[in-house]
């Protein structure tokens, strides 16, 4: 075989042990080790060492597990259920309201966990019940909670934020500001597109009955649930977009502060704190050893000219740069419906932004257009992680086929929003400008 097909075969290798149901990490780490060792010798197995080495010096690295454990810690000690139960009673007679109130609170939630596997079974548990015992449409139900759900990979903190700036350079804070906006924008077309089907059919997502709507007291009383939570969003997101704080400084304020929330509530106990920090630490490791294998891929895989064969692709693709940038985007789509968003992030980026980035193209602006398609591989049907996610939390009756089915109009709206955004960047551009951060 052509030297310069060994690349193409790397890839070809590494998704038929994807198939064969080897892990990720496992499958990078074992293909980088065969090609360097039957290519380049023994003394090449040092480029594993190298890459683990690379993976355990980040600091910034620091701050995907303290999101973690903030996002644990807030599921458990029920700041989900009060901020639905908020949202739930100021939704009042709005057709789809209980819809409405799914997304923004997962919205919610993710400004200040940052976690999407937190947001949908949060939501699952609480939001999917209430809309399906109201009536709601079923296929309406489920896509609202995975919608909602998966927003925290837009909304700051975002621990794959965190990951793509670790592995491209662009400013986490410039990041965190875009989609900031970005996430926002996103919830608002999805809000848009429930009430225009409430409107068309009534009775596919309806109003809470008169006996269950509540006095404006009430609804001002119910407020003191997002206190506490809406305070932890301006420690961490203000204190990163103000340059006061580092994400790893921030990241330890919203671990400290959603221990605080659960001692405030007296729901914090010392079996939630263990369990907390062990599935902190399953998720975190899991990170940490992809991290090393895509880290080792990507050395043999540059090594032996992939970065150049891919480029050179590329700059001959007919259709100039927005076809590049399309192709990329379609690559990044498919490979969503077979990874998970981080092994995306640590296989395709190192390859793809820098072509990109050649192009003339923003490299804040394809972090943050990056981030919306990668949003969809938490949704797209077969392996998408939040489909499994909603399906661990829903009724037995709901079998995953219609979990897939529910998932496509959103997926839809997804890619809209990636169209839009690309025509009218300014849209998640304009805060990142306005602070001067990553621009």
């Amino acid at each position: 075989m052509a030297r310069e097909l060994y690349p193409l075969l790397m890839f070809l290798i590494l998704f038929l042990l994807l198939a064969a149901g080897v892990p990720i990490a496992f499958s990078l780490a074992a293909v980088s080790i065969a090609f360097s060792f039957f290519l380049w010798g023994p003394g090449a197995l040092n480029i594993l060492v190298s890459a683990a080495w690379g993976s355990m010096n980040n600091f910034v690295i620091i701050a995907v597990p303290l999101f973690i454990y903030m996002a644990y810690i807030l599921q458990k000690t029920d700041v989900v259920a009060d901020m639905y139960d908020v949202i739930y009673k100021w939704s009042g007679k709005l057709r789809g309201g209980l819809a409405i109130a799914t997304i923004v609170v997962g919205a919610i939630l993710g400004a200040v966990s940052g976690v999407v596997a937190a947001g949908v079974i949060g939501l699952g548990l609480i939001g999917l019940p209430q809309m399906l015992k109201h009536g709601y449409d079923k296929k309406m139900s489920l896509g609202a909670v995975l919608a909602g759900g998966t927003l925290g990979q837009l909304i700051p903190p975002s621990t794959n934020m965190v990951l793509y700036g670790c592995v491209t350079g662009v400013s986490i804070g410039g990041l965190f500001a875009g989609g900031l906006v970005g996430g926002i924008f996103l919830a608002f077309v999805y809000i848009i597109y429930i009430l225009i089907r409430g409107l068309l059919n009534p009775a596919f997502c309806p109003s809470l009955p008169p006996e269950e709507q509540v006095s404006f007291k009430e609804k001002i009383r119910a407020l003191k649930g997002i206190i506490l939570p809406g305070v932890l969003i301006l420690v961490v997101l203000g204190s990163m977009l103000n340059g006061v704080a580092t994400p790893t400084e921030a990241a330890a304020f919203g671990a400290a502060g959603a221990l605080f929330i659960g001692l405030c509530k007296r729901k914090l106990t010392w079996d939630i704190i263990y369990s907390s920090c062990y599935e902190t630490l399953s998720v975190s490791s899991m990170v940490g050893w992809t991290m090393i294998g895509a880290g080792a891929f990507g050395s043999v895989f540059s090594g032996l000219g992939g970065n150049t064969l891919v480029a050179n692709i590329a700059m001959n693709m007919p259709g100039g740069p927005n076809m590049v940038l399309a192709v990329s985007g379609v690559f990044i789509f498919v490979l969503g419906m077979f990874l998970e968003p981080g092994a995306i992030i640590f296989l395709a980026v190192p390859i793809i932004i820098p072509i990109l980035t050649r192009m003339s193209f923003d490299p804040l602006w394809l972090g943050l257009a990056f981030n919306f398609i990668l949003q969809t591989a938490y949704l797209s049907p077969p392996f998408g992680l939040s489909l499994f996610y909603l399906k661990g939390c829903a009724p037995d009756d709901i079998d995953i086929v219609a979990i897939y089915k529910s998932s496509v109009p959103f997926i839809l709206l997804q890619i809209l929003a990636v169209v839009i955004i690309f025509f009218f960047p300014s849209i998640v551009m304009w805060l990142p400008r306005y602070l001067g951060i990553g621009v």
